[in-house]
């Protein structure tokens, strides 16, 4: 049967060939579309790594001129001090600019043993920001109020970080190095992976340093964790607090679960328009296989009548046009794996392997569904057709 499907296509080499191209670009972009969906799906099943809820961010920019560290220091704590008398305060920390879910990084390099280590992800913050945020600490502890006179200018890192320098060994007590090996650090704690840049992002090493005498000179974020039921009017109660205590400064109230709602926007806004792409060519190549098969059946009368004359049941001839059009699916297929394994083999974009190799599998089985349900109804209408009836047209 399947030497018979073989000779039948090899006959019709050149008629088959654009079939199979076409199938095999649907292929390609199909399995585009998988690995990005894949992709998103394993980072949205990971844990977020903190407690965004009830968390509120003020934007401000300091208005607050002076050459005396203590003099700023003692307004930020006055500051803090009248945020916390407020009921509905639980804890405040200041923080660098690269807050959760929002576009601003702060991407550096470390060394470690002469070997440089890049794209980290650096943070500043304060003692209270693990706090707020609820970061899960693994190993080691936070930073405290004694870290402010060590000797060593002490650091905390996430566990990508931690795996990705010490691989299974510890981390609390070890070295880093800056760049230019100018500053030793030392690993005080190791945390939980966040999810940064929201639901669909991945987890990516980072490297948080405490906040010193002088980081309130640049510092301009304040996270807020705020009690269940503050509403728009402690809002606004807050916004008059700060106005009035930072005169001339542009304040700003967000809050961090709309702030993640616009991040994942960002990150679905392109998934939905390959999306709507691959959806314009899936519809293009069924119209198109369709197609092709009807003017193959209206091209064969003569053959199909021919066969149901000498005996093949209506279900023979149905099944080998589907079976042709099977194995013409395989061709591409086989084509198109062989280019697409080579993503995984080649680490093509960083990606794990097993996102490639299961955007390959659904690709395989979504193309396969795709031509058999195609060829189901021209098969169909196959099975129809009167022996006498053709070879009378004939």
């Amino acid at each position: 049967m399947f030497r018979h499907l073989f000779k039948l296509i090899w006959n019709k080499k050149k008629q088959n060939l654009l079939l199979i191209s076409e199938m095999l670009v649907s292929f390609l972009v199909i399995f585009a579309v998988f690995t990005l969906l894949v992709y998103d799906y394993d980072n949205y099943r990971k844990p977020m790594g903190i407690d965004y809820d009830n968390v509120w961010v003020v934007n401000y920019n300091n208005t607050f001129k002076t050459d005396n560290t203590d003099s700023l220091d003692q307004f930020y704590e006055t500051l803090v001090q009248t945020i916390k008398s407020l009921p509905q305060i639980d804890a405040i920390s200041f923080s660098s600019e690269n807050i959760p879910f929002s576009q601003t990084q702060n991407v550096g390099g470390i060394t470690l043993k002469n070997k440089r280590v890049g794209n980290i992800n650096w943070y500043v913050v304060d003692d209270n920001y693990q706090k707020v945020l609820n970061m899960q600490i693994l190993d080691g502890r936070w930073f405290n109020k004694g870290d402010a006179v060590a000797k060593d200018g002490p650091v905390v890192i996430n566990a990508d970080l931690k795996e990705k320098i010490f691989g299974k060994g510890k981390a609390v007590g070890e070295f880093i190095e800056d760049v230019d090996n100018k500053t030793k650090a030392l690993v005080i704690g190791v945390v939980k992976p966040v999810k940064m840049k929201g639901d669909f992002s991945n987890t990516e090493p980072a490297i948080y340093n405490r906040t010193d005498t002088g980081s309130y000179r640049w510092l301009s974020e304040i996270l807020l964790k705020v009690k269940p039921g503050a509403d728009a009017t402690f809002e606004s109660q807050l916004y008059k607090i700060l106005a009035n205590s930072m005169k001339n400064s542009n304040v700003e109230i967000e809050h961090l679960d709309n702030k993640l709602k616009t991040a994942n926007y960002w990150y679905l806004v392109p998934m939905i328009v390959l999306l709507i792409v691959a959806g314009f060519l899936i519809v293009n190549v069924a119209l198109g296989l369709c197609g092709v098969l009807w003017y193959n059946i209206s091209r064969r009368r003569g053959e199909i009548g021919l066969r149901r004359a000498i005996g093949a049941s209506g279900k023979s001839v149905s099944a080998q046009l589907v079976g042709e059009s099977m194995i013409l699916a395989s061709f591409s297929l086989i084509i198109g794996s062989f280019f697409a394994i080579q993503f995984p083999l080649l680490n093509v974009f960083d990606l794990a392997s097993g996102v490639y190799l299961t955007a390959m599998v659904l690709s395989v089985l979504f193309i396969y569904l795709l031509v058999l349900i195609c060829s189901l109804y021209p098969g169909k209408q196959a099975a129809s057709i009167y022996p006498a009836v053709a070879l009378h047209e004939e």
